[in-house]
Order: structure tokens, then C-alpha cells, then sequence
């Protein structure tokens, strides 16, 4: 069985280029188109949404942990703490960046050392 070659995962003006001339795509599309999606195993296509956001916002500069952005709240810091009460609170930062909505549901998937969120209906499921 051959492997499959992955794609060159594009960064800077030229993912910023390609974006702009997709436009018209979804999304998970464009990150397709991008090379931000792996093939499984199994010959199914992964899209890394995350990988591909944080690829964009540093291609526009756009810096997480820059300080003193001028608006109020927590800017995002890829790392929280556990609450007094035993809640984690993400945050409105990473909603946004993954185009989350009030409503939408997501799935927690449980590791030994790791927490997973996949958003219910995404195009990117096993």
C-alpha cells in the first residue's frame, strides 16, 4: 500500500493569499486547501481547525500573548487552571476563534492526562 504524500501546510502572505481566493469555501475547505488535514489510516481526511487558526492569526500578527491589547478581559493563554469549585473555564477566546455559537454542543473525550472537545456534527469526525 503506497503512503499518501500530505500537503505543505502554507504559512505567512501565502496562507493569508489562499485564504482570500477561497472564500467562498467552509472552513474546514479551506484548511483542507491549506494543507491543515492529515489522512488517517483508515484514507479519511482530519482537519486541524486549530493548527490552521493559529496559523492565520500569526500570518496576520496577531499575537496571544501580547499584553495590554487595550480591551478588557483575558487575552488567550493556551493554559488554564482548575477553579476553587473544580470547574475549567475556557473562555470566549477560543469560542470565537473556533466560530463556537450559544447552543452548540460539544463532546468530551476523556485521556489518561488530556481532555478532548469536539464540536457534535463537525465535518472532521471519525
Amino acid at each position: 500500500m503506497a503512503k499518501v504524500k500530505q500537503p505543505v501546510q502554507l504559512s505567512g502572505d501565502a496562507l493569508l493569499q489562499k485564504v482570500k481566493e477561497l472564500e467562498h469555501l467552509s472552513k474546514e475547505e479551506k484548511a483542507k486547501a491549506c494543507g491543515y488535514a492529515t489522512v488517517t489510516k483508515n484514507n479519511q481526511a482530519r482537519v486541524n481547525l486549530m493548527k490552521f487558526y493559529n496559523a492565520l492569526m500569526e500570518a496576520d500578527g496577531v499575537e496571544l500573548e501580547a499584553k495590554g491589547s487595550g480591551k478588557g478581559g483575558r487575552s488567550a493563554s493556551y493554559r488554564v487552571s482548575v477553579q476553587k469549585n473544580g470547574n475549567l473555564l475556557i473562555g470566549s477566546a477560543y469560542t470565537q476563534l473556533m466560530g463556537l455559537q450559544a447552543g452548540d454542543e460539544l463532546e468530551i473525550r476523556l485521556g489518561r492526562k488530556h481532555i478532548h472537545l469536539r464540536q457534535v456534527g463537525a465535518d472532521d469526525e471519525e
